[in-house]
């Protein structure tokens, strides 16, 4: 183990420093029942992850994550705006197209179009399942720059997006009557 952090450049174990930092935010944000709660401790993630990419030389990876910041914000205030998503969705095929260097950047922009039609169109258990899809995408590019603690960071995102699923799934078996946009939007852990 020693070993292994003494052959690390200052980048590399920046970069490590940086996933871990965005794992206990993305913890915390998925851990959560409330969206709103859920979409502010995206945004804090994501910077750190941004960070992460750019320690790591993964460009678009680092720019769509930027992507990401700027999704969250506007998702919030446009939920359910087909334009707005249309254009956050050519946007990033546009940075994707400019900043890709491999056929692993195919990872990223997979996890950007799932997570922009996600937040736009989605809420409670069905948004869920598609961030977990692309934290799936996020941690096979994560795998592949060697990032650590980002890999920890999507695994640790798709358990406890499986645990809030079920845990949501539960509370509307519990209270049918209920749907799922009132339960997410007005519960709090």
């Amino acid at each position: 183990m020693t070993d292994l952090i003494a052959g690390m450049s200052l980048a590399e174990g920046l970069g490590q420093l940086c996933g871990l930092i965005a794992l206990a935010f993305c913890i915390a944000g998925f851990a959560n029942k409330n969206d709103d709660r859920l979409m502010v401790l995206l945004v804090s993630a994501n910077v750190a992850f941004a960070l992460m990419f750019a320690f790591f030389e993964s460009w678009t990876a680092s720019a769509l994550t930027v992507l990401v910041i700027v999704r969250i914000t506007l998702a919030r205030k446009y939920q359910g705006n087909w334009q707005i998503m249309a254009v956050m969705l050519a946007v990033n095929l546009v940075v994707a197209w400019v900043t890709w260097k491999s056929l692993t950047d195919v990872f990223p922009l997979t996890a950007a179009v799932l997570g922009t039609v996600g937040m736009f169109m989605l809420r409670g258990i069905a948004l869920r399942i598609v961030l977990g899809l692309a934290a799936l995408a996020w941690m096979l590019n994560n795998i592949v720059i060697g990032s650590v603690g980002g890999t920890l960071a999507e695994a640790m995102v798709l358990v406890t997006n499986i645990i809030t699923i079920v845990r949501l799934y539960r509370l509307q078996k519990k209270y049918p009557d209920l749907k799922t946009d009132a339960i997410v939007s007005s519960q709090s852990d």
